[in-house]
């Protein structure tokens, strides 16, 4: 098996987690070969990867697969505890995992496409669908999950170090909205439930008979109303759409509405979530990628 990624997701790798991702990736072949050997897995096709190396195998007896290895990131490492909470319902299923070397087997979710492809042609049937995954995933916390409020103590401290107590890029004042609503939000809380904390569009899968499934949670626990933010600033075209403002405010209120939330609080956190990734995608170099996230949350800002 040839483990050697594709150079562009070598560099995001490397730009994410510096030099532990250097080693993580002088080490993927040994890796991946433990990984098969371990759980007796044939390689069948490796999925185009993005933040993680992902491959589509085949189990011993046959049955589908995935094996994920995650890259040595400390804002990550929470999905096996997440999965095991959801325990099937609304996401796929953990197999088996190997902590040591941050590898997770997953259910294979088929046909696997995703709602990328139903928001294309519907996009109110593809947030139904959204509401839907988050019903099935609702549950209260119970475990030890970081909170998303651990991301934002750093990532705001760490943009103004980085510009020299300003914003660089970023518009100053929804920066400065950002940082105040965080906290009176996380506070102010009705309830603390597990989240997925990265639910959108590219994340939830055609389950086939199993419905749609989540894949990919970052596992926290917060706010049930944090929840529709990634959606809300994705897919990846919504800025470049000239009617994006109605979209959005549609979506908003649309889940507000099938989740029992109150639409401003939802509206509320999509514009934190929104300035979060504009930081994220800043720190790691990924220019178009805050361009969007700020257009997001300057929508909801109004």
């Amino acid at each position: 098996m040839n483990a050697t990624p594709p150079e562009a997701f070598a560099q995001r790798v490397v730009a994410v987690c510096g030099e532990p991702g250097a080693a993580w990736l002088a080490a993927l072949p040994e890796l991946v070969a433990r990984c098969l050997a371990r759980w007796r897995l044939t390689v069948v096709a490796a999925f185009p990867p993005s933040y993680n190396y992902v491959l589509a195998v085949r189990r011993a007896d046959g049955s589908p697969a995935v094996l994920k290895l995650g890259l040595p990131d400390p804002d990550t490492g929470h999905e096996a505890a997440a999965l095991r909470l959801f325990d099937g319902r609304g996401a796929v299923r953990l197999l088996a995992e190997a902590p040591e070397d941050r590898a997770l087997l997953l259910e294979q979710a088929q046909p696997g496409t995703t709602l990328i492809e139903r928001e294309a042609e519907d996009d109110e049937r593809a947030t139904a669908t959204a509401a839907a995954v988050m019903r099935a995933l609702y549950r209260p916390a119970t475990h030890e999950l970081p909170s998303p409020l651990a991301w934002a103590e750093r990532a705001f401290p760490r943009l103004r170090a980085t510009f020299g107590g300003g914003t660089g890029p970023l518009d100053a004042a929804l920066v400065v909205r950002a940082e105040e609503l965080f906290p009176a939000l996380h506070h102010s809380r009705p309830a603390t439930v597990v989240l997925h904390a990265d639910l959108h569009h590219y994340n939830i899968l055609d389950g086939g008979p199993r419905g749609p499934l989540a894949i990919d949670p970052h596992g926290r626990t917060g706010d049930p109303a944090y929840e529709p933010a990634a959606l809300l600033r994705n897919p990846l075209d919504i800025a470049t759409r000239p009617d994006s403002a109605r979209i959005l405010t549609r979506r908003a209120r649309q889940l507000a509405g099938e989740l029992g939330y109150d639409e401003q609080r939802v509206r509320a956190w999509a514009l934190v979530g929104a300035v979060l990734s504009a930081c994220w995608s800043v720190e790691s170099n990924g220019e178009r990628g805050w361009q969007r996230a700020m257009h997001v949350a300057a929508c909801f800002a109004r």
